[in-house]
C-alpha cells in the first residue's frame, strides 16, 4: 500500500489534463470528471462504499442506483466473507495520478472493519471518453490462506426510471450455421428474465454487453478476462432496477496471508442513440485506452500472405518462390503457418524442409521489405515432442485434439517457464516480427493436483496467471514483435485480448460470405483492426471475393501465389492497392451496420470519418434477385456537398449530405455475387 496522509480538504489531482479527481473529505465523496463523463463515488459515514452516479456531460444522461439503494464496483467473496455494498470499511488511503492518454486514475484504499481485508479500488476516466474503467485488488490481511470463490466484474444496479430496455450482444466465431458473429437484440422482460452472455476463450459470445432504454439512453460494458465468464443484464420493474453482472466461472483462487487477488478490470460507458453509437464509443475507448498500440507509420492494418494454402506441406523452395511474388504484389507480412516445426510443441524448424535453416527464409523475406511471421500454437504440444516425452504431466486434464497435439497447462509454472524460454528463443533464432498465436482453447480446464495452480481454479489461473503471464513475459523480452490472436477462429474476443494483441482473427478461412458476416458482427464491440480475415484460394479473385475482405483488420491472403497466372497476379495486385487506399479511412472511423449479410440479400457496411469527412461503403450482392441497391449513407454532414464515386460503376455524383441520407444513391449490381465500393468525399 502507498504510504500517505489522508486528504482532509477538497483536493483535485494535479491538473495536466481536463480529466481530474476531487476528494471531498467532509462528504466522503470522490468526483472523477473529464470532458465527457462525471462519476461520483462515496464512502458513507457508516462505512458503506458505492457509486452515486455516472453522467454523460454532453447529453446529460445519468445512470444512478434507485433511491435508497447502493451499488458498488466491489463485489467478490473470499472465504466466508462477501465484500459488496453491505460490507463496511474505513478509509485507509486515497490518492490520484494523471495517466495517458489525457486521463486520471483514482486509488481508494479501504480497510475492512473486521480487519480481514484491505481493498484497493482503482477508477479511471479520460478526456473525450464517456467511460469509466475500474478494478479491485484484494489483500488478505488475515492469518490464514483464504480462497476467492466468486468475483463479479460488472456489479451494477441502475434505476430503470420506469422505462423499457433492449439489450444487445454479439456471438464469437462459430462453425455452426448462422451463429458466426451473429447479433441478438432482446427486449428485457420487466419480470427479471436475464439476457445472458457467455464470454471467454472457447465460449459463445464476445465479452461485451449494451443496453438502450426507450428514451435512447444507453450503456455499454466490457470486461478484461480471457477465461470463461457468465454475464447478464435484467430488469426488475418491481424493484426498479436494471441489474448487470459478469461472474468468473469456476473460481477457487487461494490467497495467502498478505498476498493479493486481482479482480479483472472492466469498464462501463454511456451513449445516446442506437447500437452503432454504442459500438463506436466502445471502439474509441478501446483504441485510445485498452488496445495494444498499432504499428506506427499509418500503414496498419497490413495485407499479408499466409502459407496455409499449402497446409503443412511447406518447405524452403516453396516459401522462397512465394516470398518473391508476395513482395512484387505489395504484401507487407509473410507468415509461415503450421508445418514449419519438427512437430507442434517442438519449436525448432524441420531441417528436412529447411536444409539451409528457417532463418535463411526469414532473411530473404526481410530483404524483400516484408515482415516475417511465424505460427505458434503456444498451448499445444504433440505427445511425441521432446517436451512431453520428458514431462508428460505438463498436459492439462482436459486435452483438445489440435492436429493431434495435446494441451499444455499454462499456469503450471515449470511448463510456463519452459514455454517462455522457447518463445524468446524461437523469435531470436528465426528473426520473427509477427507471431500468429493459434490453438484450440488457450484457457484450458485442468484439475490436476500435481500442478502449481489450485485444482479447482484453472479457469482464472490459466487465464490470468497462465496465458497472460506467458504472453507478457515474451512481449517484455521482445517488445518489437507484433502478436495476432487466432483462437482457432475468433473465439477469444475479449477486452483483455485487445491489450495483448494488435489484431485478432474474425474469419478463419471460411470464405467471402462468412468473412463479411464476421466483420459485420465483430465491428460492434471491437475496432475494425480486430477483425482480420483469412481469404482461402477457393474464393477466387473476383471483385465479389476481394471486396469481401476490404473492410476490417489485416487481410490475409492464402492463395498459392506460385500457381497464379500473370493476369491473376495483376488482378490481385490491383485489389491489394485498393485495400491499402481504403484502410486509412476505415481505421478509426465510425462503423454503420446498414444491412447484415444473408444468403438472399445485398449487405452493406459503411465507415465514416468525421475528421476527414469521408465515407467508404462496401455493397455486396449475394443471392439477391435485385440488380441494383439503393444505398442510403449515414452520418454525413447534411449541409455539406459530397462527391460520390464507385470502384466499378463509372458514374460520378455531387449531392448534399441531406439528400444522400434521405434518398440514397443507386449502386448497380448486375449479377448475383457481385460487389462495388462507394466513396463519399465532402467538399
Amino acid at each position: 500500500m502507498r504510504k500517505a496522509l489522508l486528504t482532509l480538504l477538497l483536493l483535485p489531482a494535479p491538473m495536466l489534463f481536463g480529466a481530474q479527481a476531487t476528494y471531498n473529505s467532509a462528504k466522503g465523496t470522490w468526483t472523477l470528471s473529464s470532458t465527457s463523463v462525471t462519476a461520483i463515488f462515496q464512502l458513507t459515514a457508516n462505512g458503506y462504499f458505492g457509486a452515486q452516479s455516472i453522467t454523460d456531460t454532453a447529453t446529460g444522461d445519468q445512470w444512478a442506483p434507485p433511491s435508497g439503494k447502493r451499488m458498488s464496483p466491489v463485489h467478490f467473496t473470499a472465504g466466508s466473507n462477501t465484500f459488496d455494498t453491505l460490507r463496511q470499511y474505513k478509509l485507509a488511503d486515497q490518492y490520484a495520478q494523471n495517466i495517458n492518454p489525457s486521463g486520471v486514475r483514482q486509488y481508494i484504499v479501504l480497510q475492512d472493519l473486521t480487519g480481514v481485508a484491505l481493498i484497493t479500488v482503482t477508477l479511471e476516466v479520460y478526456d473525450g471518453q464517456p467511460t469509466v474503467r475500474y478494478a479491485t485488488e484484494y489483500r488478505n490481511t488475515s492469518a490464514a490462506t483464504v480462497y476467492v470463490t466468486a468475483a463479479n466484474m460488472l456489479p451494477w444496479g441502475f434505476d430503470d426510471l420506469d422505462r423499457g430496455y433492449t439489450a444487445f450482444r454479439v456471438n464469437q466465431w462459430s462453425v455452426a450455421p448462422d451463429e458466426d458473429f451473429q447479433q441478438t437484440l432482446t427486449p428485457l422482460d420487466p419480470a427479471g428474465t436475464p439476457m445472458n452472455v457467455y464470454s471467454g476463450a472457447g465460449q459463445k459470445h464476445c465479452a461485451w454487453l449494451a443496453v438502450v432504454d426507450s428514451a435512447a439512453r444507453g450503456l455499454f460494458s466490457g470486461w478484461e478476462f480471457d477465461g470463461a465468464a457468465t454475464a447478464s443484464v435484467s430488469q426488475n420493474a418491481t424493484t426498479g432496477v436494471v441489474q448487470f453482472s459478469a461472474a468468473i466461472q469456476a473460481l477457487n483462487h487461494p490467497v495467502a496471508p498478505q498476498a493479493t487477488f486481482q479482480v479483472p478490470a472492466a469498464f462501463v460507458g454511456l451513449f445516446h442513440g442506437n447500437f452503432d453509437e454504442a459500438g463506436y464509443q466502445t471502439q474509441r475507448f478501446v483504441d485510445a485506452v485498452e488496445a495494444q498500440p498499432a504499428p506506427a507509420g499509418g500503414v496498419f492494418p497490413y495485407v499479408s500472405w499466409d502459407s496455409w494454402g499449402y497446409q503443412e506441406a511447406v518447405d524452403e523452395t516453396t516459401l522462397l518462390q512465394n516470398a518473391k511474388i508476395a513482395s512484387s504484389l505489395g504484401l507487407e507480412v509473410f507468415i509461415v503457418d503450421l508445418g514449419w516445426a519438427r512437430s507442434i510443441g517442438d519449436w525448432y524448424a524441420d531441417t528436412t524442409k529447411f536444409p539451409h535453416g528457417l532463418k535463411s527464409v526469414s532473411d530473404y523475406v526481410h530483404s524483400l521489405g516484408m515482415k516475417f511471421g511465424l505460427h505458434f500454437a503456444l498451448a499445444e504440444a504433440d505427445p511425441s515432442s521432446p517436451v512431453l516425452q520428458a514431462h508428460p504431466d505438463w498436459v492439462s486434464s482436459d486435452v483438445n485434439d489440435y492436429f493431434g497435439a495435446s494441451s499444455l497447462c499454462l499456469s503450471n509454472l515449470p511448463a510456463q517457464q519452459w514455454l517462455i524460454a522457447q518463445g524468446i528463443r524461437m523469435i531470436d533464432d528465426y528473426g520473427v516480427d509477427w507471431i500468429l498465436q493459434d490453438g484450440t482453447n488457450v484457457v484450458q480446464l485442468c484439475t490436476k493436483t500435481s500442478h502449481t495452480h489450485d485444482a479447482a481454479d484453472s479457469n482464472y489461473s490459466n487465464s490470468v496467471n497462465g496465458l497472460n503471464a506467458v504472453v507478457a513475459a515474451i512481449q517484455a523480452a521482445r517488445p518489437n514483435v507484433l502478436w495476432e490472436n487466432c483462437e482457432n477462429g475468433g473465439r477469444m474476443m475479449t477486452f483483455n485480448m485487445v491489450r495483448n494483441y494488435v489484431t485478432s482473427i474474425a474469419n478463419d478461412a471460411s470464405g467471402a460470405f462468412d468473412s463479411r458476416r464476421a466483420v459485420y458482427g465483430a465491428t460492434y464491440p471491437f475496432p475494425p483492426r480486430y477483425a482480420d480475415r483469412y481469404m482461402p484460394s477457393s474464393d477466387g479473385l473476383s471483385s465479389y471475393a476481394t471486396n469481401s475482405y476490404l473492410f476490417g483488420g489485416p487481410w490475409v491472403i492464402m492463395d498459392q501465389l506460385a500457381a497464379l497466372t500473370a493476369a491473376q497476379e495483376r488482378s490481385l495486385a490491383a485489389s491489394i492497392e485498393k485495400y491499402k487506399s481504403a484502410r486509412t479511412t476505415i481505421t478509426g472511423s465510425k462503423v454503420y451496420h446498414i444491412q447484415a449479410p444473408a444468403g438472399n440479400t445485398t449487405d452493406v457496411i459503411e465507415s465514416y470519418s468525421a475528421s476527414q469527412d469521408v465515407a467508404t461503403a462496401v455493397v455486396t450482392r449475394a443471392g439477391s434477385a435485385l440488380n441494383s441497391y439503393t444505398f442510403m449513407p449515414q452520418g454525413l454532414n447534411p449541409v455539406k456537398q459530397y462527391t460520390v464515386t464507385f470502384d466499378i460503376n463509372p458514374a460520378v455524383y455531387s449531392m448534399p449530405g441531406s439528400q444522400l441520407m434521405a434518398d440514397g444513391v443507386q449502386v448497380p449490381l448486375p449479377t448475383a455475387y457481385s460487389s462495388d465500393v462507394v466513396h463519399l468525399t465532402g467538399q
